[in-house]
């Protein structure tokens, strides 16, 4: 009888125990029966404090519990800045394609146009690369690709946006990313003796981005690649059009230096 009784006085001591636990874990939500106001009001502030995961946490909720008022859509335009700021540009980026599905008219799609080619501006600028002073070229072209995608669909749907001269400067500093990415492959297989591999893609950055200053150094390809085949007319032609654009290329001097500092590092 004594056994029976210490089991039972045991499993009770237990979940007396594990009670204590469950309630001594639960967190008590401060916000509960907040307005949608004070929770943007809140989340306004965390922002403005650079506390960004207490910022998102408000909009979350302000999504949660009012998801059809002002202060929702709002809360998505800023989730998504916040989101960034927090080194979280995936779930950024889900959220600003969710914002623009669902109110595409919105003043301020604009904005969340801009802010994804943004976050895609800096993916591609990668600090440690930057810093490492590895060339824009050699990198996976993917986010130069999207942020000029982004970009130019919001100049194009916005043509009177406050952000279209700076967007306009990025996607130019893009175009000779992308371009100088296919003249850094086909220099590539100038080393590997490819050269109509190298001439199809210096002809393709050519065609593709043909204002780009890295198209100097493709056409220079060209004009190597053509005669080291014994093309002479083909090679002619390359030479022709590298002295009618850029006719104070040192490439035409012979001499293959270029600036010391790269064209990739001249954004601030």
């Amino acid at each position: 009888m004594r056994n029976i009784l210490t089991v039972i006085l045991s499993l009770a001591f237990g979940a007396l125990i594990a009670g204590c636990g469950i309630f001594k874990g639960q967190e008590v939500d401060e916000t509960r029966g907040w307005s949608a106001q004070k929770l943007y009001a809140e989340a306004r502030s965390e922002l403005a404090a650079r506390n960004w995961e207490n910022a998102i946490k408000h909009y979350e909720r302000i999504e949660a519990r009012y998801p059809f008022g002002r202060f929702a859509q709002q809360a998505m335009v800023e989730s998504a800045y916040a989101q960034w700021k927090n080194e979280d540009p995936a779930s950024a980026l889900a959220t600003i394609d969710r914002f623009v599905k669902l109110h595409p008219s919105h003043p301020n799609a604009d904005y969340m146009f801009y802010l994804k080619g943004l976050i895609n501006f800096n993916d591609d600028l990668g600090i440690l690369g930057f810093f490492s002073g590895q060339d824009q070229s050699e990198r996976d072209p993917k986010a130069a690709a999207d942020a000029f995608a982004a970009f130019r669909e919001m100049v194009t749907r916005y043509p009177d946006s406050k952000y279209l001269p700076d967007a306009v400067q990025r996607m130019n500093y893009l175009v000779n990313a992308l371009a100088s990415h296919e003249i850094h492959v086909a220099r590539y297989y100038m080393t590997r003796k490819a050269f109509v591999a190298a001439v199809n893609r210096a002809q393709y950055a050519l065609k593709t981005y043909p204002n780009a200053p890295a198209n100097e150094e493709g056409l220079v390809i060209m004009v190597r690649a053509y005669d080291a085949m014994g093309m002479n007319d083909l090679r002619d032609d390359a030479e022709r059009v590298l002295k009618k654009n850029f006719p104070q290329s040192p490439y035409l001097k012979g001499d293959p230096r270029r600036s010391k500092i790269p064209w990739w590092q001249i954004w601030n």
